[in-house]
Parts: structure tokens; sequence; C-alpha cells
């Protein structure tokens, strides 16, 4: 039998060398040709080393100080966000770890500032660039979507649906990150802000900020998507843990306002 059909697990990303006396345990293990334990342990950052297994090569210092500043940015899109309530109601009610995390995933996933919202923005700069006439032109007249198994966006992706102004904490970030020398479509992204909003009739998200800084980083859009599921992971899990401690009764249930007095009708 041929080596490659002995072999059964093909990757290109990590490669490990078996104790002498137990073939079972590691020696050393290499990921992208580095070593993880004998060389990077200590040294590389945690960014560093997302970077390493997505694009494949060490990032520069500059694409590492971005990939930080946008891993703070998104560690925690706070309770009112649809994937950390989806923990939250899992940790109150007494699910497991997994199961918090896998509910935080599953409500962050779509395209309401989802993982689905960041893949189309990044096509979307792969198709427009910094051109603002094909934005304007995108936006204006969107693709459609073929043999998709999500629904169709109900918002041009990367925006805001139910924003009335750019959010000051997005434009915080944006200018955060566009400051960095790797940030070269997150630099246009500042400078024709109003532009875009204009054209898109809505203001910019924190998903279309992540969306430019992920493109800036050389990310796929299946990377950046897959990038921003797991960033966002932190905060789901703080606030998950924190309600199963609150209890039930300290559950933050959304409060419906009736504008109307409602009338009890009597037989």
């Amino acid at each position: 039998m041929s080596d490659d059909r002995k072999q059964a697990i093909r990757t290109r990303i990590w490669q490990e060398s078996p104790e002498a006396d137990d073939p079972f345990a590691v020696r050393a293990a290499r990921c992208r040709g580095y070593d993880v334990y004998g060389e990077m342990l200590g040294r590389a950052r945690w960014v560093e080393m997302l970077y390493l297994l997505f694009r494949g090569e060490a990032p520069s210092p500059a694409a590492a100080d971005l990939l930080e500043a946008l891993a703070v940015a998104l560690a925690n899109p706070g309770p009112r966000d649809a994937s950390v309530h989806a923990a939250m109601c899992g940790g109150v009610g007494g699910s497991t770890a997994a199961a918090c995390l896998m509910a935080a995933l599953a409500a962050g996933a779509g395209s309401l500032a989802g993982g689905r919202e960041v893949f189309l923005t990044m096509r979307a700069w792969a198709d427009c660039g910094t051109d603002l006439d094909a934005w304007q032109r995108r936006l204006a007249s969107p693709p459609a979507e073929v043999a998709s198994v999500w629904p169709a966006a109900q918002h041009p992706p990367g925006f805001d649906p139910n924003g009335v102004r750019t959010a000051t904490t997005v434009r915080q970030t944006l200018a955060c990150l566009a400051d960095n020398p790797a940030a070269q479509r997150l630099r246009w992204l500042a400078e024709t802000r109003t532009a875009l909003e204009a054209a898109a009739g809505r203001p910019l998200a924190l998903a279309g900020v992540a969306a430019a800084a992920f493109a800036d980083l050389g990310f796929a859009a299946e990377e950046g998507e897959m990038l921003h599921l797991l960033l966002r992971l932190p905060g789901a899990a703080a606030h998950a843990l924190e309600q199963r401690a609150y209890g039930y009764k300290r559950f933050p249930f959304y409060e419906i306002e009736l504008t109307d007095p409602v009338t009890k009708e009597t037989p």
C-alpha cells in the first residue's frame, strides 16, 4: 500500500512527531512549519497564532496589531446582541457550557450582525475594492445569491438596518483600526463612510468595519466569517456564566409596552 493511502489525515496546517516510546504522545508539533511548543510558546501572541493557522504565514507587526485591536472590538457584542442573549438563555436555564456556546454561534451566524453578514460584505469588498462608483451601483442593485441555503439579506450587508446614525462605538472602532499601517480599505472606508451610508440609506455597522479589517488582513470571505464567529464568543461565554450565577428570577426578559390601553370586555 502506498504512503498516500496509508495516510488518514491530510493537512498542510499541522505536523506532529511522536515520542520514541509512545506513538500516541506528541514529541513536537509544528504549525505551518513553526515549532509551537519549542519556539512559539511564550513568545508568540494569540492573534499571531490565529493568523498563522488561517493565512499560513506569520503576520507582520502591523497585521498582528490590527487583528488584536479587532479582536478586542468584537470580544463582547453585549447582552442585547442575539448571539449573547442566546448564550445567556442557556446559562440561566442550566445548559452545559458547550450548549451555551453553540446557541451563541447559531444566533450569531446569520445576516443580521452575524457571520453571514461579514461574509457578504467581504464579497462586496472583493468585487468593488475602493471604487466608490462600484459600491454605489452594488448598493443600488444588490446581486442575487445563487443556490444558497441562506435567505436573501433584508438590508445592505455591513450597514445597520435599524440605525438612526452611525453609532459612536462603530466610529471609534473604525478610527482606531484605520490608523493602522496595514489598513488600506479601512482608511478608505473612514474617508468615504458618509457617501457609502447615503448610498445604502443606512449607517455603517460594526460588521461592516470588521469585514473591511478582515479584507485588509488578507482573509478570504469564508475565513472572515469563521473568525467573526470565533472572536465574538468570549462575551457570550462570560454573560452565560454571569446569568447562571444570577438565576432565572433576575434574568432580563424583554418588556413590551403597549401604546394603546388594553380594555377588558365584559360579556
